[in-house]
């Protein structure tokens, strides 16, 4: 199997990912000094960083690719309808839903004024979260009091 196609199938999830996102355009797929070079627009920095999620999936260094993928507003898919609002948390928790750059830590700091305090939203939402390091944007996560 030839460079090109074996970086290929070690980043196939990453190319499935782009090939099946609404709102990304890929101009450039190809093999240059032994890497594998990814250009692409996204419709949204969402979007983009919702790609670069997929590639620190499979190789958190990625030494072997490198994406170049800019932010083209006119490919953002159209928006939906609203979704209706999530319904509220047991116990009078608060909710939050998550942003892009957001880590448990970084809310926990938010909320409780202690970054160390991140398990305790982890642990309230064991239900959606697998892993304390692994959250996506829009998730709505259940906060509990102090």
């Amino acid at each position: 199997m030839d460079r090109f196609e074996e970086l290929k199938k070690k980043y196939d999830s990453v190319l499935s990912f782009v090939q099946q996102q609404k709102g990304v355009s890929v101009h450039n797929l190809h093999l240059q000094e032994n890497k594998l070079i990814l250009r692409a627009s996204a419709g949204t920095e969402q979007i983009k960083n919702s790609i670069w999620d997929q590639i620190k999936r499979v190789d958190k260094t990625f030494s072997d690719l490198q994406a170049d993928i800019s932010v083209d507003p006119s490919l953002a898919p159209k928006a939906a309808a609203p979704a209706a609002a999530p319904p509220p948390a047991p116990g009078g928790a608060q909710t939050y839903t998550v942003k892009s750059g957001d880590s448990l830590s970084k809310i926990a700091k938010q909320v409780y004024g202690n970054a160390n305090a991140y398990m305790k939203i982890f642990e309230a939402n064991r239900d959606q979260l697998k892993d304390p390091d692994t959250i996506k944007p829009g998730q709505v996560l259940k906060i509990p009091s102090a």
